[in-house]
C-alpha cells in the first residue's frame, strides 16, 4: 500500500473565489460604462477579454511543474529588469508611453498600453524564492554571517527594480515590490534577532523623517515639489486635509469618501450613481461597488478577498516543498497589501496611491499578472502530497 496519495489536483475554492471576483468586476465595469469618457468605454468588454486571455496565462502557470522555474528564474528577472531600463531610457521613443504623470507603459499598436511593473511584481517572487531556497540546501550550520548574506541577495534583488519603478514614478507599485520583499525576508529563516535589528533601525529613520517633516515642513515641501516625487507631496497634503484642498489634491479622496457613504447600508442598486468619481473603473472601483451595493456588497468583496489569502496560507502551510510555500508567501504579499492599499485610500485610512484594486480593477496587465501569480499557487497545491503517519 502507497505511504502516499496526491492530494485533489485542482483546489475549486480558489478557481470559485477567482471567478466571483471576474464577475463583481465586468458587472461593476458594466454599471459604470454610461459615466465614464469616451476613451474609457467600453472597458468592461476588454475586461473579459483581459479575463479569457488570463485564464489561459493561469491554466498554463498551473499545468507545468513549478520546479522547473529554477531554470528559467534569471531569464524573467532579466526580462523584467530590462523592460523597466527601457521606461527608464524612455527606449524605443515610439513605445514608451506617459500616462498619469509617470513613464510606466509601453503602448503596442493592436494590443494596447503593457505595464511592465506589473509583471515585476511576479517575477520578484519567483526570483526572491529561488534564491531562499537555494541559499538554505547549501547552508548546513546557520549562523549571522551566512543570515546577512541572504538577507544581502534579497535585498540587492529587490533594490534594483525597487528603484526603476520609484523614478517612473509610480510609488503603488514600489510600496508592493517593498512588501513582497517584507514578507518573503521574514519567512526567509534569517534569525529574528537580526530582522529586529532591522525593524528598530527602520522605526528610527522613520521617526527622524517625520521629526524632520514637522519642524522643517517648508524646506521638506520644497525638496518634493522639485523631485520626481512631486506627485508624493500633493497627494500627502491631500490626504491629511483633503477639505483644504478639495479642488485639487483632495478632490478624488472627498469624492471617493462621499461616494462609499452615500451607499450605506444596501447602496443605491445597480447602476445608480450620484457621486462622479476621478478614475473610477480603475483605482476606485471600490468606490462603485459601495455606491450601488452599500455596506453589504463591500463586504462581501473584503470577505471574499480575506478567503482567498487565508487559503492560499492555508495552500502554503501544506505544501511539502520550500519553493512552492515561498512563491505562494509572495503572492500572498503581493495581493494583501494591495487590497489594503486600495481600499485604505479610498476610505482615507491610507494615502491615495496609483494601485489598482486586484482582480476588479480594470486592467489588462495587472488582470494577467494576478492571474499568472493564481496559476502559480493552483500549480503548487496540484503537485502537494499528503503522506500516511505525518
Amino acid at each position: 500500500m502507497n505511504d502516499n496519495q496526491q492530494t485533489s489536483p485542482i483546489d475549486f475554492t480558489i478557481i470559485f473565489i477567482v471567478l466571483a471576483f471576474g464577475i463583481i468586476s465586468c458587472y461593476t465595469l458594466y454599471t459604470v460604462d454610461p459615466y465614464l469618457g469616451v476613451g474609457d468605454q467600453g472597458s468592461y468588454m476588454k475586461q473579459i477579454v483581459w479575463y479569457i486571455l488570463g485564464s489561459i496565462v493561469a491554466g498554463v502557470a498551473m499545468i507545468l511543474d513549478y520546479d522547473r522555474l529554477h531554470q528559467i528564474v534569471w531569464g524573467l528577472y532579466g526580462f523584467g529588469l530590462t523592460a523597466l531600463l527601457m521606461l527608464f531610457f524612455k527606449f524605443p521613443p515610439g513605445l514608451v508611453h506617459y500616462s498619469g504623470g509617470a513613464w510606466s507603459w509601453f503602448k503596442l499598436p493592436g494590443i494596447g498600453t503593457i505595464q511592465p511593473s506589473e509583471f515585476m511584481k511576479v517575477f520578484l517572487v519567483i526570483t526572491l524564492a529561488h534564491v531562499i531556497v537555494k541559499h538554505n540546501e547549501k547552508t548546513r550550520m546557520k549562523t549571522v554571517k551566512t543570515d546577512l548574506k541572504l538577507l544581502g541577495k534579497l535585498m540587492l534583488l529587490s533594490v534594483v527594480p525597487m528603484g526603476l519603478i520609484a523614478v517612473q514614478p509610480d510609488l503603488g507599485t514600489f510600496l508592493v515590490l517593498v512588501s513582497i520583499t517584507t514578507f518573503m525576508i521574514l519567512v526567509s529563516g534569517i534569525q529574528w534577532k537580526i530582522l529586529l535589528s532591522i525593524v528598530s533601525s527602520v522605526l528610527v529613520v522613520i521617526a527622524a523623517v517625520a521629526t524632520t517633516f514637522l519642524f522643517n515642513i517648508t524646506k521638506v515641501t520644497t525638496f518634493f515639489e522639485e523631485s520626481v516625487f512631486a506627485h508624493v507631496d500633493s497627494r500627502f497634503y491631500g490626504w491629511l486635509q483633503p477639505e483644504k484642498y478639495e479642488l485639487g489634491a483632495g478632490l478624488q479622496l472627498i469624492k471617493a469618501i462621499t461616494a462609499i457613504g452615500s451607499g450605506q447600508l444596501t447602496g443605491k442598486g445597480p447602476g445608480n450613481f450620484e457621486v462622479m468619481v476621478p478614475e473610477r473603473h480603475t483605482d476606485m472601483i471600490f468606490t462603485a461597488v459601495s455606491e450601488q451595493f452599500g455596506f453589504v456588497g463591500s463586504s462581501i468583496v473584503v470577505t471574499l478577498f480575506f478567503l482567498l489569502v487565508y487559503r492560499m496560507i492555508q495552500i502554503a502551510l501544506e505544501s511539502n516543498d520550500a519553493f512552492g510555500s515561498y512563491l505562494i508567501v509572495g503572492v500572498v504579499g503581493m495581493i494583501a497589501f494591495q487590497v489594503f492599499q486600495n481600499i485604505g485610500m479610498s476610505i482615507q485610512l491610507l494615502p491615495i496611491t496609483g494601485l489598482p484594486l486586484p482582480f476588479i480593477s480594470y486592467g489588462g496587465s495587472s488582470t494577467l499578472a494576478y492571474m499568472l501569480a493564481i496559476g502559480l499557487v493552483l500549480n503548487v497545491k496540484s503537485r502537494t502530497r499528503s503522506y500516511m503517519f505525518e
